[in-house]
């Protein structure tokens, strides 16, 4: 399976949930890649500060920013169970090469109106790949949601009947991530049973469910 976390947007936790979901899913013993279509790079980042801190590797990270992306992922998912793609913000050639290459494209976006994080641009891109890639499947992930607030529960309903819809896991804006990311390692490493980790989980759970 290829996982594309793709939105034009920054700053919407693409990286983080990338890591994560690899990090999950290598646990569980499945072979998975990480593919960094981003040219700058955190997900390298993050894996050069890991091995700085001599930490066990879990996983492997590739450069891969480039419009070929669509015809190199396959070979590198012969080797692997999954491959996960943290996409680019802003740069429709390489966010069209790595929807031609997901076999799931997951949205990743904070809770807020609708209009003010849904791009019309990462949709219009979504359904120009299912054109040539009809099983595209995509789901909106909301992350960096802040406890119990009312916002996050509208955006969810109101992305009920919408397509693509809304996955029922969230992920909190929680302080356990930055400091995974800082010293290159995963908030299961350090806190396996916060809400953090937990909710990394029930998402990996969901992920694998719901891909074709």
């Amino acid at each position: 399976m290829i996982v594309a976390l793709l939105n034009q947007k920054g700053g919407v936790g693409k990286t983080t949930l990338a890591l994560h979901l690899a990090g999950r899913w290598s646990r569980e013993g499945k072979r998975v890649i990480v593919i960094d279509a981003d040219p700058q790079g955190s997900a390298l980042d993050w894996s050069a500060q890991r091995a700085r801190e001599s930490a066990p590797r879990l996983f492997g990270v590739v450069g891969l920013a480039r419009e070929t992306l669509h015809r190199e992922a396959p070979d590198l998912a012969r080797g692997a169970d999954h491959v996960i793609i943290d996409g680019p913000p802003r740069v429709a050639g390489l966010l069209r090469s790595a929807l031609l290459a997901a076999d799931l494209v997951l949205i990743p976006a904070q809770p807020s109106p609708f209009d003010g994080w849904a791009s019309a641009e990462m949709l219009r891109l979504l359904e120009e790949a299912r054109v040539f890639r009809p099983g595209l499947v995509a789901r909106f992930l909301l992350n960096r949601c802040a406890a119990r607030t009312v916002i996050a529960r509208e955006t969810a309903d109101g992305l009920a009947e919408h397509d693509p819809p809304v996955l029922a896991s969230r992920i909190g804006q929680r302080v356990a991530f930055a400091d995974a990311a800082r010293s290159g390692r995963l908030v299961d490493e350090f806190a396996p049973d916060g809400l953090a980790a937990r909710e990394i989980a029930a998402l990996a759970t969901e992920v694998e469910a719901v891909a074709p």
